[in-house]
């Protein structure tokens, strides 16, 4: 018979939406709340079975902080034996015999397994039930081979970002980082596989964390940066330790904070840093600079994002989390900073040519460069083209799963409704409504 914690929680109360949505949040305090009043699962029990102090277990439950630590999120949802895929996990190890029932799974046979994936798949989106079903089975002991496996794996899971958003695939990436993490844990090593599957963890995680603050996640997306930076260091990866950087600093609110991180990312930049990533970390640096209202400084490290590019020797490898960095990207680059720095001369030529190159496919991130074109339109005067623009970015950012198109509209709609008597505004405020 299967072992169930005493804080399992009941088929009636997890088919619940308000603890569905708890859980997709990981507001765990609300869980716990949720089942004191609902299951009668007391604190104390919880705090026993989740391994968390009971003052804690009430404190979360009052709707007071919030866990974050991805371990803990994963010890809570076994303990209280919730579903992989409601908290955005791959299928738990117990799930193969329903999470509830007590079949042995020795006894349970592949039409039952798959069925369980199919459901999964169903729930959730057919690419969370994609880390379950393709993820090579780890050997006894971890070889420098498999890790390789894993780092191509990883590499193809990225291709999901470029046609869908964090919050398609934020589960996906999230539970890749965690199926790493449970190997380094269990797993057996030479000191050199130890180390390049530390540093894939750190790779993993900023993916996870870039998918989080694209689905509007910007608590759990700083997390696994910070997690991310631990691991690069661990494992001795400048580049990554670098880029773990460079992604905080796109995200924080406070712009000289963020030139202070952005900095601290270039810092990492050695004789030995591919030249995607110099570029990489010098373009962020532009944009905190920008943000910044320092056009000098942006100058600077957009100059030096384009010689690092155009170092790059022939054949010369590039890290795959980098090689979507190009020229057509640094111009992306370039016309948004000069659009944050209200400079539409220089601003909307190079985005239009670098747009006009740009595949609708990426409709994400086409959407938003468009909107940082319309953008220095409204800011030169040319109330008809930026309408017409946004109009485009309307148009692609639909169905997205991504919150940064629509913050960025946000504004650039409100500007317009300034000209809401000019036509081709009018069509396009019509259209968004």
């Amino acid at each position: 018979m299967t072992y169930q914690p005493p804080t399992a929680l009941p088929r009636d109360l997890l088919g619940d939406e308000e603890i569905q949505r708890a859980l997709a949040d990981h507001d765990f305090g609300r869980v716990f709340r949720l089942a004191r009043d609902r299951a009668n699962i007391s604190y104390s029990r919880i705090a026993a079975e989740c391994d968390i102090k009971p003052e804690r277990v009430g404190t979360l439950a009052r709707g007071r902080g919030r866990i974050t630590t991805f371990s803990k999120i994963v010890q809570i949802a076994d303990a209280l034996r919730v579903p992989g895929h409601m908290v955005g996990l791959a299928p738990r190890p117990w799930e193969a015999d329903g999470g509830h029932a007590h079949t042995p799974s020795s006894q349970i046979g592949p039409t039952l397994r798959r069925r369980t994936v199919l459901q999964v798949a169903t729930s959730t989106g057919l690419a969370a039930a994609l880390p379950a079903l393709h993820r090579p089975t780890a050997p006894a002991r971890i070889t420098t081979g498999h890790v390789q496996q894993l780092r191509q794996r990883t590499a193809r899971l990225r291709r999901l970002d470029e046609i869908l958003g964090g919050g398609d695939t934020y589960r996906v990436y999230l539970a890749e980082y965690q199926a790493t993490k449970a190997e380094l844990r269990t797993g057996s090593f030479t000191d050199q596989s130890r180390r390049l599957l530390v540093s894939l963890l750190s790779e993993q995680a900023q993916q996870a964390g870039w998918a989080a603050f694209d689905g509007g996640r910007h608590a759990d997306a700083a997390a696994l940066y910070e997690e991310s930076k631990a691991a690069a260091r661990e494992a001795g990866d400048s580049d990554l330790l670098g880029n773990g950087y460079a992604f905080l600093a796109y995200q924080t609110a406070d712009s000289r904070e963020a030139v202070q991180i952005a900095t601290a990312s270039c810092a990492t930049i050695t004789g030995e840093t591919p030249a995607t990533v110099q570029a990489l970390l010098h373009e962020r640096m532009a944009w905190a600079c920008a943000v910044a209202g320092d056009a000098d400084s942006t100058q600077r490290a957009l100059d030096a994002a384009r010689a690092a590019l155009a170092s790059a020797q022939p054949g010369e490898p590039q890290p795959d989390w980098a090689a979507w960095v190009d020229p057509t990207e640094l111009d992306i680059m370039t016309g948004r900073c000069w659009t944050e720095l209200r400079r539409p001369l220089r601003a909307v030529p190079v985005l239009t040519r670098a747009l006009h190159a740009y595949s609708d496919h990426n409709a994400r991130d086409k959407a938003l460069y468009l909107t940082w074109l319309a953008d220095s339109y409204l800011t030169a005067g040319e109330v008809e083209e930026a309408a017409r623009v946004t109009g485009r970015a309307l148009d692609l950012a639909a169905g997205v799963a991504s919150v940064r198109p629509q913050q960025r509209l946000a504004p650039v709609l409100a500007k317009l409704r300034a000209h809401q008597g000019v036509g081709p505004v009018r069509e396009v405020l019509e259209k968004a409504v």
